[in-house]
């Protein structure tokens, strides 16, 4: 470990980030600090040296916010959102395209939405326009309008269960029932 001069935080050792690739950075460029030849090349991202990222689906492109794991979101309307990726405790209202509930996640309140994925807990009111999927670990509580659901063996689903996401359309309607899921994949 180097020792650290007059100054808190000051190192002696300039380049931590430099890789076996020539002084070259984790995030493509490259420094002269560290490398052994001396001279600078130009600042180039390198398609070896960018991580590989899977090709994300159409649904998660755009504004995209995520509540990470022990973070708590209280009290909040969530506007202008395309993807929530909820990981910690979320209690707003949003209105959004898509909501992403993490096994550890929960949220509570309100959202109207076009698909969902819950593998942590939803509870409150729920309108989603095209596709709710509860997976083995998601639990759905409250009043729940739904276009086509999926649930996954071990899922719940309870409360309010409604078809259809217009208020005036009442094609199927169950209310205080309550569903564990065995592979119920039910559509419009």
């Amino acid at each position: 470990m180097a020792l650290q001069g007059p100054f808190f935080g000051k190192r002696d050792d300039p380049a931590p980030a430099t890789s076996p690739r020539g002084g070259q950075t984790s995030l493509g460029g490259t420094s002269s600090l560290g490398s052994a030849g001396g001279a600078a090349q130009p600042f180039a991202a390198s398609p070896s040296a960018l991580p590989a990222t899977p090709a994300a689906p159409a649904t998660e492109s755009g504004a995209k916010l995520t509540v990470g794991p022990n973070i708590k979101l209280k009290g909040v309307e969530i506007t202008d959102c395309d993807t929530l990726v909820v990981e910690g405790t979320v209690e707003a209202t949003m209105n959004s395209r898509v909501i992403q509930i993490a096994e550890q996640g929960a949220f509570k309140g309100s959202a109207e939405i076009d698909i969902a994925e819950v593998r942590g807990e939803f509870d409150g009111s729920l309108t989603v326009r095209q596709k709710l999927v509860i997976f083995s670990t998601g639990k759905v509580t409250g009043k729940i309008r739904y276009g086509k659901i999926v649930i996954e063996e071990g899922g719940q689903l309870s409360g309010e269960i409604t078809f259809g996401t217009s208020g005036t359309d009442s094609k199927s309607s169950a209310s205080s029932n309550s569903t564990k899921g065995d592979q119920a994949a039910l559509a419009a």
